[in-house]
């Protein structure tokens, strides 16, 4: 396990400000992740940095949503330690095995067992926007775009959609 945070890095250094003209472009493209683990933390900052670059926005916004209810979207630091942390904390905030009417045929459809998935899911945030400039989202030192897979192993969608001039 690396003791290392992992730290986001732009192609071209932030401007202090920045001032653009032209015509608003809205552009999205969906991105698929396959989780592996019922519970895991996936760093997603590079493929949504790619995803911005390709779609063009040189200073906007961009969005980035989860199509889920059970899967979140948020930002912290990607470290192995803070990643066990991150997944104990959520794991003892909500009980798996606790008498969910959710899981319960009786007042329920839903087979997957999965009322502790929704419950931790309100913890957490099913999108996230950040600021573009020069072509690419606006990040700190360690701050890394992450997806909570509360639900998995699953194949899962995220939206991402870059506002702005391009």
């Amino acid at each position: 396990m690396s003791k290392r945070s992992t730290a986001t890095v732009r192609e071209r250094p932030i401007a202090s400000a920045a001032s653009v003209s032209g015509a608003l472009a809205i552009v999205s493209e969906t991105l698929v992740i396959d989780t592996h683990e019922r519970i895991e933390l996936r760093d997603v900052t590079d493929d949504v940095m790619a995803i911005v670059r390709r779609l063009g926005v040189r200073e906007g916004l961009v969005s980035v949503s989860s199509m889920h209810t059970t899967c979140t979207v948020f930002i912290n630091e990607f470290q192995a330690a803070l990643q066990a942390d991150m997944r104990a904390f959520l794991e003892g905030l909500v009980a798996r095995d606790a008498a969910w009417k959710h899981n319960d045929p009786d007042h329920s459809d839903c087979d997957r067992m999965n009322a502790d998935a929704h419950l931790r899911a309100l913890f957490l945030s099913h999108s996230l926007t950040l600021q573009v400039s020069g072509g690419e989202p606006v990040l700190g030192q360690w701050q890394r775009v992450l997806v909570g897979e509360l639900d998995g192993p699953r194949a899962r969608s995220l939206r991402v959609q870059a506002m702005g001039v391009s």
